[in-house]
């Protein structure tokens, strides 16, 4: 234990060995990145000033969308600049930082899945009754709950590695810092560690999962007795809320809810959910949503005026 944390600076593999595979791909997810930001960000004002985006369901939107900047600039812009790096460096403290916000982050938005959802069971399953049961104040207990998961959740995941003896080697198989290829650093048995970090984030994936299933499962009931418009129209305000699930927990499951490995397709599947899925999110919400669509017309007419 002399020899606890000699290990002040990291070195990143990288996505690609090959310098001009490098460059392209800095050519290609410096403008997502880009997209990233102004989608959500659209988003965001949008919603802000639109007089008629107030429901329940723009609020939890517009707060998915300001989840997806936050998650992405703790990530991608560290990840583009090495693109163009002969050496892929970054502090302990700085690794173990990225790790917090990454994770905080990425389970607020997990809950805020789930709150989006229980927002549309209310919607659709209880239409008279659902401006009383989404009130202002249960939608900020709401959103203010899935950040206090996602810091207990940080919190959690941090305590459990500060305290790893870290002395070398100094080099992460990965493009960011993340617990599993940090593990493989210490100087010590990790498998308790490894273990919780599976289980903590296993149960709320699996917690999460049931939930939303659960409330689609109840919602595809209910509509059996709705006429064919009625259940078009439903299924449309459902649609893109399922689309984003889908792309957020596959690629987060196969990488969260397994064991680790060296595999270069996990690092690739890495690139899904922390580069092009935040800039997914706000096209799918808007390309079905002509509401939203409209708003972000005019704030733009307004931003050029």
């Amino acid at each position: 234990m002399a020899n606890k944390n000699n290990v002040t600076e990291l070195i990143f593999t990288g996505l690609f060995q090959d310098p001009e595979v490098q460059k392209v791909c800095f050519v290609l997810f410096l403008p997502v990145y880009l997209a990233t930001l102004l989608g959500n960000g659209l988003i965001l004002v949008a919603v802000s000033i639109s007089k008629t985006l107030h429901s329940p369901m723009y609020f939890f939107l517009s707060s998915l969308s300001l989840v997806e900047i936050c998650y992405s600039s703790t990530i991608v812009p560290k990840f583009i600049t090495d693109l163009l790096a002969k050496v892929k460096t970054i502090s302990l403290k700085g690794c173990l930082t990225q790790i917090i916000f990454s994770h905080f982050f990425g389970v607020v938005e997990v809950i805020l899945l789930v709150v989006m959802a229980y927002d549309r069971y209310v919607a659709i399953c209880k239409p008279l009754h659902y401006m009383n049961i989404m009130s202002r104040q249960v939608c900020h207990m709401l959103v203010g709950g899935s950040w206090l998961g996602g810091f207990i959740h940080s919190i959690i995941q941090i305590i459990i590695t500060i305290p790893l003896p870290f002395c070398g080697p100094s080099v992460i198989d990965h493009y960011f810092c993340d617990l599993q290829p940090l593990f493989k650093l210490a100087c010590t048995d990790t498998f308790m560690e490894g273990f919780i970090v599976m289980a903590n984030s296993g149960v709320i994936s699996i917690v999460s999962l049931f939930i939303l299933v659960s409330s689609y499962a109840v919602i595809l009931i209910s509509l059996r007795k709705r006429s064919a418009e009625g259940r078009r129209k439903a299924l449309s305000t459902c649609a893109s809320h399922i689309t984003v699930v889908i792309l957020f927990f596959v690629p987060g499951a196969f990488i969260y809810m397994r064991p680790s490995s060296t595999f270069t397709e996990d690092k690739l599947v890495s690139v899904f959910y922390t580069v092009i899925t935040p800039m997914l999110n706000p096209i799918v919400y808007t390309l079905r949503n002509t509401e939203m669509k409209n708003a972000i017309r005019m704030s733009w007419k307004q931003k050029d005026s």
